[in-house]
Parts: C-alpha cells; structure tokens; sequence
C-alpha cells in the first residue's frame, strides 16, 4: 500500500510539473510572437522615406478622413490670450482688470480669470515651407534667419519643435526639445521640393503644438502662402482655425512693399491675403519681408508680444447650442488696440449682470 501510494503521487506530481511547463512555454511562445511583430512594425517605420524629400504619390485621401482640430464640442473651459497695445505699438504691461471688458457676439461676459504672463516661457512650433518655391529669391535662407533669431533670444524655460511641410503633409523634424542646436542643424538639412500642401499642414498645428511643455505657445508659420497641392480648401482650414487658443505668427517670405495689395497679381494678393487670415484668425500677426534683417525685426515683435500676454477666461453655461461665437475685448483709455482670438465654439457664455458688474469694479 505504501509503495502503490508513493507511485501515485509521483505520477501526480510528474503531470503537475509537466502541466505547469506547457503553461510556460505557450506564454514565452505568445510572447515572442508579439516581440517579432512589434520588431516588424518598428522596422517598417524605420525605412519610411525622409520627410523633406520626394515620394511617391498616394491615393487621394478624402477631406473628412484629415485629422485635425476642430473645437465643435461644448467646451468645458474658454481661455482667451491677448496682448493690448498703448502708445508708439509698445504692449501694456500693467493692465488691470478693470481696463478691459470681455465680450461675445456683443454681449458682456463674467470672466473668472484674469493673470498676467509676463516673461513666461513659451513652447514655439516653427512650420516652415519645404515646398520648391522657397528655393527662389533667398527665401529658405531668410527664413533660417529667422530661425536663428528666434533662438537666439529664447528664455530659460523655451522649448522649440520643427515642421516642415511638402506637397503632403507637415513631417514633425524636431520634436520639442530645449536643444536649440538641433533645431538649427535640421534646418539646414532642409531642401527645398515640389508642390505645397499649405492648407492640409496648417490644419494639423493647433493638436501638435499643444505637444510644448508650456502654457504659453506660439505657431512661427514661414512660407510665401503659396498653396497647390492641399486636399482641403481655404474654407475647411478656416473653419479648423475657429476658436484656436494659440497665436500663428504668420512671416511672409515676401517683398515687404507687397503689403500694400497694388499692382500685384489676383494670386499674389489671395497668397498675402491667406497668411494674413490664418494670424489674425488666431490673434497672432503677419510681417513680410525676404530678406534677413527684416525677418530678425518681426521676430523681435513677436518676442514683445509673447512676452507680455494677458489670459482672461469664463466656463461656458452649457447652455443654448455648440457653435461658433465670436470673441472681442473692450478696453478703455491708454489702449490702442487689442490682439485675441477670434471666437470659440460651445455653447452660451456667462452674462455679465449689473450684480456682477459691481462685485468686479
């Protein structure tokens, strides 16, 4: 009896044993089939072509499938940035809150923010055009100019990202990084080719931007306007653009005197027209100019106004329908004018009662 027992719990043990091995084969196999199609994959992205030079031509892509922003949902939160102007286009740098009024479609608004962002770091996302153009007239060197110059003043606290779009899209080259030296050797790695995609790589920067470490951020757009390749049109990039809270500093790597719109083109016109939407649209500006001494003054306006921005902000009631509303500020005595957004979509905003009113004064 006893040695009949003793077999039998051998035996047991013996198909335990051989159980529990099987079990750990089948996950070390699992495993390393997950490994080797992870490995794959991985490859694969590795051989795609560079970003900055050309390729083959994909199948049409329809425009609804393009991802980008579109802030079409109720928002929980409208944070308004902008920058008010005094004397000689200095920006104000003591504003109080009693100097400005908030309003949307018109209408007074109870804000529940109001800061100052004096000097704060700013998170800049640098688009530049790749496309053939701007290997015309000095235009890729003025806008490494500009380049340099950004980088030369940036603050403790800066971080920098690089695109560079083509016919297709915009390829991230440099993610952020604080490293400015890589930024500056990418850029001139870039080689200017074929067509421009600028309605597609625009509509993409307001999510990839938001990558930057800091509250404060800023799209740095150079390129002479020039779209002929994009799938969207100017309206489907407008309406991406609604209710965007990052400024686009538009730099137009064109001859300054062609701001004045005379004597020009229809298509050289619609090209300034373009760049001067896409930065007012967004509160930022537009400079002209193809060469570098000028690009290195608008870099130092920019610098100003980024600098010294003001945040004002209200949560929206949750009532009424999602749409777009348009913003606008009203400020009072020592101001010449202010840049901000241009609207946010979501529902209805707070009035701004006489109850209020008075806790606010």
């Amino acid at each position: 009896m006893t040695k009949t027992s003793s077999r039998s719990n051998a035996a047991e043990a013996a198909e335990i044993a051989a159980s529990a091995s099987d079990v750990i084969w089948s996950m070390l196999y699992r495993r390393l089939v997950f490994f080797l199609a992870l490995l794959a994959a991985v490859s694969a992205g590795a051989q795609a072509p560079s970003p900055v030079q050309p390729r083959a031509a994909a199948a049409p892509v329809p425009p609804q499938s393009l991802q980008h922003v579109e802030e079409n949902v109720s928002v929980g939160y409208v944070m308004v940035p902008f920058t008010v102007i005094g004397q000689h286009s200095a920006p104000i740098t003591d504003l109080a809150s009693a100097e400005v009024s908030l309003l949307v479609d018109g209408i007074p608004v109870q804000s529940d923010m109001f800061e100052k962002s004096m000097d704060a770091p700013v998170s800049f996302t640098v688009l530049i055009d790749g496309s053939g153009s701007m290997a015309l007239a000095g235009k890729m060197e003025a806008a490494r100019a500009a380049v340099e110059s950004l980088i030369a003043r940036r603050k403790k606290g800066d971080d920098f990202a690089l695109f560079v779009f083509d016919d297709k899209e915009a390829h991230e080259i440099v993610p952020f990084t604080d490293d400015p030296q890589t930024v500056l050797t990418a850029m001139y790695n870039i080689k200017p080719w074929g067509k421009t995609a600028f309605f597609d790589a625009v509509s993409t920067m307001p999510e990839r931007s938001r990558l930057g470490r800091n509250a404060t951020r800023a799209i740095i757009l150079l390129s002479d306007g020039i779209d002929n390749a994009s799938k969207l049109t100017r309206e489907q990039l407008s309406k991406t653009l609604e209710g965007l809270a990052i400024p686009i500093y538009s730099l137009g790597l064109r001859e300054a005197s062609e701001a004045e719109l005379k004597g020009q083109t229809a298509e050289s016109s619609s090209d300034i027209a373009l760049l001067a939407d896409v930065a007012t649209q967004t509160g930022g500006r537009l400079f002209l100019g193809n060469r570098p001494e000028q690009l290195t003054k608008a870099v130092d306006r920019i610098e100003l106004d980024l600098r010294a921005q003001y945040l004002i902000g209200f949560t929206p009631t949750g009532k009424g329908a999602v749409k777009y509303r348009r913003i606008s500020l009203k400020a009072s005595g020592r101001v010449q004018s202010v840049r901000v957004r241009a609207g946010y979509r979501g529902t209805e905003p707070p009035v701004l009662t006489k109850a209020n009113e008075r806790k606010r004064s």
